[in-house]
Formats: structure tokens, C-alpha cells, sequence
């Protein structure tokens, strides 16, 4: 399968709820790369790669913390990055 990169913008309650580390967590199981970071709009950023269907995984997981609220989400994907690891900004 091959590896695609998304860049995510969350909405919602996502500051101050274990967002950033819990997508940490979620990502690092399921092998995906990329980084995680608030934003001062009370957004949360966030740029993942891997198999689509890992990604996907990571988002239900991310939207089932009984804490978090995704409102909405503005994705797109963007050219793929040697990188190792995912990491909180």
C-alpha cells in the first residue's frame, strides 16, 4: 500500500483535553509519522503520514475520546516527508 500525507485543522474542543497526546499515542501505535500542534484560534494542526486506512483509524480513535469534540475537520493532502516519529509541537 502506498503512503499518503494529509494536513488536518480540527475544530472543536481540542485544546486542553489530551488532544495533542492522544493523537501522539494513536499515532506512534499504528506507525504513522508526522507532528501535532495548537493553534492560537484554539485550533489544533496536525500533519500525518501512512497508509490511508491507518490515518483513518487515527481519526475515529481521535473522535471517540469521550473528552474531545471534533467539530469539524479541513483536510488536504500535500507531497510526502522523510521523517521518523510523530511529535507534539
Amino acid at each position: 500500500m502506498s503512503e499518503i500525507r494529509m494536513e488536518i485543522r480540527f475544530h472543536g474542543r481540542v485544546q486542553g483535553v489530551g488532544f495533542r497526546y492522544r493523537a501522539k499515542y494513536m499515532a506512534q501505535s499504528l506507525g504513522l509519522t508526522g507532528w501535532v500542534k495548537n493553534e492560537w484560534d484554539g485550533s489544533v494542526s496536525m500533519e500525518v503520514q501512512g497508509r490511508e486506512q491507518l490515518i483513518d483509524k487515527l481519526l475515529i480513535g481521535l473522535n471517540q475520546d469521550r473528552y474531545i469534540r471534533i467539530d469539524w475537520m479541513d483536510s488536504e493532502e500535500i507531497p510526502l516527508k522523510q521523517e521518523r516519529g510523530f511529535s507534539v509541537r
